[in-house]
């Protein structure tokens, strides 16, 4: 049976994610300097913060735990990839909108900064961490040497965190909290902009929890063309 937040997740991302861009588009004034190319301010960095520390931040819990002896399981192995793989979405993302945000800004499409260059290489080693995982047929050498390389992935995270501070970048800095605690938002943009937030995390969530289940299934069809192989072979008297 499913629980209360299983039945609710979904219609609440919609509901959140419709909220957004309701506030966003309609209700939130325009930015003094950057006008309506502000609104890009409910998009791009709440897509930044899944993508960066909700999922991947997922996947680098769930490969320590395997890791460990202790709390090793094929589930939080499962719950790693199905993170990983909605991560590597929401760095897309995040490279698409910054894209459109930059060119208006900055007047083109793409620069070799070092938010967006340290940012492009955290997709590539992703898809490095999905690809050693289809090379490994067994399940326990493939999660070991994924959970891996995800620990090793997770120091590019704090090179992307502090790059607008360690270099001169035109990435502006952080967004909602300024270095010493001063708010950079404030009203109706700093609300819509938190629960943009709320919205993109249950939207990892969802997608997240769809991605397991669907591991899952895979796992269990692949069980039972297992058993009906052997049980056939069985039938027809030959030896296992």
């Amino acid at each position: 049976m499913k629980t209360l937040l299983q039945r609710t997740l979904g219609p609440l991302t919609a509901v959140t994610l419709a909220l957004t861009v309701w506030l966003g588009i309609w209700v939130t004034p325009p930015d003094k300097v950057q006008g309506d190319l502000a609104r890009m301010l409910y998009i791009h960095p709440a897509l930044a913060w899944v993508a960066l520390y909700v999922s991947f931040g997922t996947v680098v819990v769930a490969s320590a735990l395997y890791l460990w002896p202790r709390t090793r399981s094929l589930t939080v192995d499962r719950v790693a990839e199905a993170a990983l793989e909605v991560s590597i979405v929401f760095i897309a993302l995040t490279l698409i909108t910054g894209s459109l945000w930059g060119r208006p800004a900055w007047g083109v499409w793409w620069v070799w900064d070092a938010r967006l260059t340290s940012t492009a290489i955290m997709g590539v080693l992703e898809l490095g961490i999905i690809a050693l995982r289809r090379a490994n047929l067994d399940p326990d050498i493939r999660a070991r040497r994924s959970a891996v390389l995800a620990l090793v992935s997770a120091l590019n995270v704090i090179i992307i965190h502090f790059s607008v501070t360690w270099w001169q970048t035109l990435h502006q800095s952080a967004s909602v909290l300024a270095p010493g605690g001063k708010l950079e938002v404030h009203g109706s943009m700093l609300w819509t902009m938190l629960l943009s937030f709320v919205a993109f995390t249950l939207l990892f969530s969802w997608l997240t929890r769809e991605r397991y289940r669907l591991s899952v299934r895979r796992a269990g069809r692949t069980s039972d063309v297992l058993q009906a192989a052997l049980a056939q072979r069985q039938a027809e008297g030959v030896p296992r």
